[in-house]
């Protein structure tokens, strides 16, 4: 009884994993011309606002999915990490554009996916990787309040000297 779940399941983590790549595919390279191939996400960012909008709710379902089938917690933020550079980065006007063609934030994650069902890589916690984002996010926090307080106090010390 207990082989048949598992296989059950087995096969459901295959066909859900079938269907990732492919969506994947079509999201970063289903097309090429000369060589260089990209798909429908930066096709979709050059509708403002809507594409950059369905290219990411896209790419969370992929990550939902495969949380769904049991992904670790660790590859699920490094997949989630890929996923949120990619929208910041593509919701830049023009660069984004650009950077949109040249990152493929789906195909990193379904490497990723594999490297964690089939080699074993990104097992356990994401414990330590969400401390260092935090650590990270901290000190830019405090690098941009304290670049404020010199800028403000430059200010009023230049509107003094003119008054």
């Amino acid at each position: 009884m207990k082989e048949t779940n598992k296989h059950l399941i087995r096969q459901k983590r295959e066909k859900d994993f079938a269907w990732i790549e492919q969506i994947s595919t079509i999201l970063d390279n289903k097309f090429s011309i000369g060589g260089f191939k990209f798909g429908l996400d930066p096709l979709l960012n050059l509708i403002p606002y809507a594409g950059q909008f369905v290219s990411f709710g896209m790419s969370i379902v992929l990550v939902i999915i495969m949380l769904r089938n049991g992904a670790g917690s660790k590859v699920a933020v490094k997949m989630l990490l890929n996923v949120l550079y990619d929208a910041i980065m593509g919701a830049i006007p023009l660069f984004g554009y650009v950077f949109d063609f040249f990152n493929k934030a789906n195909k990193k994650n379904v490497r990723l996916l594999k490297e964690h069902y089939f080699e074993g890589k990104h097992q356990g916690s994401a414990k330590g990787l969400l401390i260092t984002i935090f650590i990270i996010i901290v000190f830019l926090c405090v690098a941009v309040f304290y670049f404020m307080w010199l800028i403000a106090e430059w200010l009023f010390t230049a509107l003094g000297n003119l008054f």
